[in-house]
């Protein structure tokens, strides 16, 4: 397809109350600058159901312009509704380039939508730019298990497509900006829809932790020794009004459960705190916390990647340290 502009395209995932899912509005950020490189708007694309409130926040995080397609049939995610709307959007306009969230709703539709258009879809990604001399996406993933981080480009095809991975990037800061509201009435019939959500089974309370969401993160690695290693660590979360992550090495082992899963195979998180305890720092684990404010490393091996990225670091016994820490955050609560 040939691009009719130069603009930029966010999709907006939405909840089921049509507020919009963080990483729609993550990817405003650095959608801003892309834009501005590129020399077209940066445009934001809302599909779901009642969505008032996603356009609304879309549009104070610094959209130019917002694409809405609202309906009853978008209210619980379907591939093929969300393809078809957002096929019916991308052929009227045809922008240069579309970013969505590497949620398990963006994985799911934009492969059939890149497929439909023609184009190419770099899945996963952890970084974004231009390239100045072709003006070409370069897109940064992870590959061969974490190991190396490939830059792929799509140079003969447009739409340039790409999802990116929550928490990745930080919100940007609320604007007075005045975006346009396109409202796009395009409907799906029953029929499209080939299939039907029959349950949905929530995660309990119990097993559900918002890595993504958290502002203070306390991981464990393969330092801690098991699975009693981690009743410190929550002891300390806990104090600091924070949840427990942990690597891949102690999920591995049994230790912890994939839902506290930090780095490239789990959650790439960037909280305002992350205390990484007994954690070595490899590739995979490092690349999942760069959008970290404050990495804070407690590991007993002086030459530990981790010391590498860490902002504070302390080398010893973590079973000696974090208990200490523990009662020194209880004593400044009072």
């Amino acid at each position: 397809m040939e691009a009719k502009s130069k603009d930029l395209w966010v999709f907006i995932e939405t909840k089921e109350d049509g507020s919009a899912k963080n990483v729609g509005i993550e990817l405003l950020n650095p959608g801003r600058e892309l834009a501005n490189k590129q020399g077209g708007k940066l445009v934001a694309v809302v599909v779901g159901y009642n969505t008032k409130a996603a356009v609304e926040e879309a549009g104070k995080h610094g959209a130019d312009q917002i694409i809405v397609v609202d309906g009853e049939e978008y209210k619980v995610f379907s591939t093929d509704a969300y393809k078809l709307a957002m096929l019916h959007v991308i052929e009227k306009y045809a922008p240069t380039t579309i970013l969505i969230g590497a949620t398990p709703e963006g994985r799911d539709f934009a492969p059939r939508l890149s497929c439909n258009l023609k184009t190419g879809l770099t899945a996963d990604c952890t970084g974004l730019d231009i390239d100045d001399e072709t003006g070409n996406m370069i897109w940064t993933r992870p590959t061969f298990g974490g190991n190396l981080m490939a830059c792929i480009m799509c140079p003969d095809n447009r739409p340039q497509m790409g999802t990116v991975r929550p928490g990745v990037f930080k919100k940007p800061a609320e604007t007075e900006n005045k975006a346009e509201v396109i409202t796009e009435d395009f409907h799906v019939t029953p029929d499209q829809i080939r299939t039907e959500v029959l349950k949905v089974m929530k995660e309990s309370a119990a097993d559900f932790v918002d890595l993504e969401g958290a502002d203070i993160i306390v991981s464990g690695g393969r330092g801690v020794g098991g699975a009693d290693g981690f009743k410190i660590l929550k002891d300390l979360a806990d104090a600091l009004g924070g949840v427990v992550g942990a690597s891949r090495a102690a999920v591995d082992e049994g230790w912890i459960s994939h839902s506290h899963q930090v780095g490239q195979t789990g959650k790439t998180v960037g909280p305002k705190l992350y205390i990484a305890c007994g954690i070595s720092g490899a590739i995979q684990h490092a690349a999942g916390i760069t959008g970290s404010d404050v990495i804070v490393a407690i590991n007993k091996d002086a030459d530990a990647p981790i010391f590498d990225i860490a902002d504070y670091g302390v080398v010893g016994n973590l079973f000696d340290i974090v208990p200490v820490f523990t009662e020194e955050v209880k004593k400044l609560k009072g």
